[in-house]
């Protein structure tokens, strides 16, 4: 609901989250202060890296994350918490802070995506939203770079709207496009992500017409010669042949839907040249993912339209992350490094700083550097032949305003390139594998 003129993101939550607030201001521990980490123990899949998507969605539903007089009812009338933590929840606004790898960054396991420090009440309500995006964002732009690598120099639209619900349609569409797509179907990521979008006619369109001649000529006559045409709605052999016909040699593109994709590509490629349409250009779907996309680079195509594979995650339709508290004060106000300890899900508690070391602009290895004192963290000064990582997103409960909006996603979409280029050649490949560097932690004094 909206609250100030805000579309309130607080019930995007779980309940557990509320619960333990009512309980810590029952016993007094609400108000410590904290360090909560946003990590992922291993990478999807087996994947080789993994790549930070959503942060630019997360700080904007961040600054709206507001209990209304709505989510203040549904919280009363169903018993969730007490009056005083309604009263306390009416307040709330996020006043600390959150420091995290930049969108588009590159990930490793144990990587410190994002950490967020606060009073206890205020840092765990907050573990949910930042899950339930990044986890999702962040499968998307891992299966999208990996199809980004195989597709080289092609371009690549994103085409899976009607293969998510509506919001993670959108939210998808803006995840391929930093990963390296290059354009989308889906026109609301374009309004309000500033993704180009593409898209000209589906099946539909010829079976509308009386003939397919008749459905290729008023598309030209509507877009021009530059369209696309959709040449397998019957038979590939003679759709080319009729879209030529109508359209002569000058014709933009031609779409292929169905088939075996390597053949047809070639067979569709020759009668087009010996049609005198050597400028045609072939762009290519039906179900593509990375390992079809590879398969297809010795083919003569010039473009690629990828739907369900993407916005699922290829495979990997989660990334894994968890959201957990690493530090804490005690009842005296000093500083105590925690963790779990459970079997397969332990995790490392302090402060940590994260830096990408490099030889010749190849990175090697993911340096984790863990500070058990608690106000002094390694800055790049202490590493110089390392890379920062992380970049402060939100000070005192105000948000980085350049990673928000259309210019966020331009800024993110820049840096995942110039990110991976840094990459050894190892980690290109789509085979399942160990981490293309490792993670190395170091304990120092802080």
């Amino acid at each position: 609901m909206s609250v100030d003129g805000f579309e309130s993101t607080a019930l995007f939550t779980d309940r557990y989250e509320l619960t333990m607030i009512d309980a810590a201001l029952r016993d007094g521990t609400a108000q410590r202060r904290c360090v909560f980490e946003l990590f992922g123990r291993r990478l999807p899949g087996a994947r080789r890296f993994g790549v930070v998507a959503g942060t630019g969605r997360l700080l904007e539903m961040l600054r709206d994350f507001r209990f209304g007089d709505d989510e203040l009812r549904y919280l009363r009338d169903n018993h969730v918490v007490d009056a005083e933590t309604l009263a306390f929840l009416e307040g709330y606004r996020f006043t600390g802070t959150v420091t995290g790898y930049r969108e588009g960054e590159l990930y490793f396991p144990g990587s410190p995506v994002l950490t967020v420090e606060g009073t206890f009440a205020e840092a765990v309500v907050l573990e949910t939203l930042a899950l339930s995006v990044l986890n999702h964002d962040s499968a998307v732009a891992n299966a999208a770079t990996r199809m980004s690598i195989a597709a080289g120099d092609r371009p690549l639209a994103e085409m899976g709207s009607r293969r998510a619900a509506e919001h993670s349609a959108v939210a998808a569409a803006r995840a391929a496009y930093i990963a390296g797509f290059g354009a989308t179907s889906n026109l609301e990521a374009g309004r309000l992500w500033g993704i180009p979008t593409m898209g000209t006619a589906a099946h539909a369109w010829t079976l509308l017409h009386d003939t397919e001649e008749e459905a290729f000529r008023s598309q030209i006559e509507a877009f021009g010669l530059d369209t696309t045409l959709l040449i397998d709605t019957y038979g590939i052999e003679e759709g080319v042949a009729t879209a030529i016909r109508v359209a002569g040699p000058g014709l933009g593109g031609v779409r292929i839907d169905s088939g075996d994709l390597p053949t047809v590509a070639a067979e569709v490629r020759a009668q087009l040249d010996a049609l005198g349409a050597t400028g045609t250009k072939i762009t290519v779907t039906s179900d593509l993912d990375e390992f079809a996309i590879a398969a297809l680079a010795a083919s003569p195509v010039d473009a690629y339209g990828v739907g369900t594979s993407v916005v699922t995650g290829s495979g990997a339709p989660t990334a894994g992350m968890v959201y957990k508290l690493v530090a804490r004060q005690d009842a005296a106000g000093g500083w105590v490094s925690v963790a779990k300890a459970s079997s397969d899900k332990a995790s490392k508690g302090g402060r940590k700083a994260a830096f990408r070391t490099l030889e010749h602009g190849t990175a090697t290895r993911e340096l984790i550097v863990v500070s058990d004192g608690f106000e002094e963290v390694q800055t790049a000064a202490d590493q110089p032949d390392a890379r920062a990582l992380q970049v402060t997103l939100v000070e005192g409960g105000e948000v980085d305003a350049g990673a928000l909006g259309p210019a966020g996603v331009q800024t993110a979409r820049a840096h995942h390139l110039r990110a991976r280029e840094e990459l050894p050649v190892r980690a290109l490949a789509l085979s399942r594998s160990d981490p293309a560097i490792p993670t190395v932690f170091v304990d120092v004094e802080g």
